[in-house]
């Protein structure tokens, strides 16, 4: 059986009789041990940390109506788990299927420059995972996939691409342990049509993802490697050498920047970009490094000479091949709405969007700017 084994202890049984009365306190205090996993949860059905509050709260609200019908025969968490997948699946219904570059087109030129932005948000979001609890490990002995496996930038994506309902069966039994009967019953349909999704998100997901985790190739590395390398990549990139950047990048190794809708790859147009634009000489850099996904990320800030200080720019998330870099997913904060394409070119320059300003920097606890001799 998977996590909906779980039995209330003395504690929540006494906090679940308050909220059943009516204390609001006691509900709060009652869900917030399960509050980080079902907003990875959420998150995972999504694939937007904006997405997966709004789903959590309208989440919540139903749990708190419903209350007086939750009868027990079930845990708690998976009562909450129900409520918190049908609630995604309605949500899903409402809003765009959540991509990455790679998935919107074919990869662009160099010489064309960053292309242009895509104006309704269809991108997958970063998740400060470390910040908002998701844990090392498996969530029940029969899940497949780690619970920080499951927030990587790959899976995150490829799950987005599966019907809403094989996505919430996927999840359900390879990231939570849930049987085949508990999915069906958390789905309301039958165990057959749970094993047939299944089979068939199973496939579509593989297709999408590589052989091994970026957990599986960090634990390979071990903590010195991967600091040295990531050590060795923003150190390249504050002195804009180039040569030092690509000796670290795999052969396929590609970058892209959302909401623009251009990427660029193999390692050879990658380098031809790097030379085009971002490390041309014309901006300076200085990094913050952090994690998102499960994967080690870096807060990207370029001088600004009005301010004299540097700015935030992008949260640039890695993905690694080996001790190789082979992707690098760049989520730029300056505002691409009704830019030139010469605009476009000097996006470093541009005033920040509010929405990826706070997704890829203030949810990460990351500096607004870096005085320039601090």
């Amino acid at each position: 059986m998977g996590i909906t084994t779980t039995a209330p202890d003395e504690r929540q049984q006494k906090l679940l009789k308050r909220a059943r009365e009516g204390d609001e306190g006691a509900f709060q205090e009652l869900i917030e041990g399960f509050r980080s996993e079902l907003q990875a949860h959420c998150y995972r059905m999504l694939g937007s940390v904006h997405d997966a509050e709004d789903a959590m709260q309208n989440a919540m609200l139903r749990a708190w109506r419903g209350l007086k019908k939750f009868e027990g025969r079930s845990s708690l968490r998976s009562w909450l788990y129900k409520i918190a997948t049908n609630t995604c699946l309605d949500e899903i219904e409402k809003r765009p299927k959540r991509i990455l570059p790679a998935d919107y087109g074919p990869a662009t030129e160099p010489s064309d420059g960053p292309g242009d932005p895509v104006v309704e948000n269809v991108w997958v979001e970063p998740y400060p995972d470390e910040l908002l609890g998701v844990e090392d490990g498996y969530a029940a002995p029969e899940a497949r996939y780690e619970q920080r496996e499951a927030v990587e930038l790959a899976f995150i994506a490829a799950l987005q691409h599966l019907p809403p309902s094989q996505r919430a069966v996927l999840i359900l039994r390879e990231v939570l342990g849930y049987s085949a009967k508990e999915t069906a019953a958390t789905l309301e349909t039958t165990v057959a049509s749970v094993n047939s999704a299944l089979q068939r998100a199973r496939a579509a997901v593989s297709e999408r993802t590589p052989e091994q985790t970026q957990q599986e190739t960090l634990r390979q590395l071990g903590d010195e490697k991967l600091r040295e390398i990531v050590d060795r990549y923003v150190e390249a990139w504050e002195r804009n050498d180039v040569d030092a950047v690509v000796d670290l990048l795999a052969e396929d190794a590609a970058i892209s920047m959302p909401p623009l809708a251009s990427w660029f790859g193999p390692k050879a147009k990658f380098a031809e970009f790097l030379r085009f634009s971002p490390m041309s000489g014309q901006w300076q850099w200085k990094t913050v490094q952090t994690q998102a996904n499960g994967q080690p990320a870096i807060g990207y800030y370029t001088f600004n000479p009005e301010t004299g200080a540097y700015e935030r720019f992008a949260l640039n998330v890695l993905t690694l091949e080996g001790e190789k870099i082979r992707d690098v997913t760049a989520f730029l904060i300056p505002d691409p709405a009704g830019a030139s394409r010469e605009e476009i070119l000097r996006m470093p320059e541009r005033e920040e969007d509010e929405f990826w300003a706070h997704a890829a920097f203030d949810r990460f606890e990351l500096p607004e700017r870096i005085e320039k001799d601090g």
